[in-house]
């Protein structure tokens, strides 16, 4: 039995940069941030974007509502086979006629986005919805891209990312876990 092997593929100073970058592309693509929303979906994702939200005070001296997301209840491959559909939040800012930024640490199959856009349609109907991730890694199981990545890390089926967070693993860092 051969154990799993763990390499750092991205470090704080990378995810302080991509993290940057994506501050700048949202504010970019959005002409300045207003009526600008950021969705974070629990757990890495909202502290993501509380991140954005931070450096988009520093850069454009405004606030912008982080809005917690928590779209367990809204996954297909729940096992419960519970029907009902509503997202537990932390608040609600209005979305109707807003800018929404989906933000999440890692897309993957795709399923996860797609859970948090039923969630954010239950709560109202905004002018645009976007996405930011932190790592795109690719194999994809339904048609949804990005707007935003901090990094591509193309990965096999059998490769794991991990995403560290310093507000919930004390480091900032993204590994790849090979297991044999």
């Amino acid at each position: 039995m051969q154990k799993s092997s763990k390499i750092e593929v991205v470090n704080e100073a990378a995810i302080e940069r991509a993290l940057t970058r994506i501050t700048y592309e949202i504010i970019e693509k959005n002409k300045g941030v207003e009526d600008l929303i950021l969705a974070g979906i629990k757990t890495r994702g909202v502290f993501l974007a509380h991140r954005i939200a931070q450096r988009i005070g520093q850069l454009e001296g405004q606030t912008v509502d982080v809005l917690e997301l928590d779209i367990s209840l809204y996954r297909d491959d729940r096992e419960d086979g519970a029907h009902e559909k509503q997202s537990t939040l932390s608040h609600t800012p209005a979305i109707k006629g807003k800018k929404v930024v989906i933000v999440d640490d890692v897309l993957y199959t795709g399923r996860t986005i797609r859970a948090a856009l039923d969630a954010i349609i239950d709560l109202g109907r905004p002018d645009k919805i976007l996405l930011a991730v932190l790592i795109d890694r690719g194999n994809r199981e339904l048609p949804i891209r990005a707007d935003f990545v901090g990094k591509n890390i193309p990965t096999s089926r059998e490769e794991t990312i991990q995403v560290s967070l310093k507000e919930t693993d004390e480091a900032d860092q993204v590994t790849i876990i090979k297991t044999p």
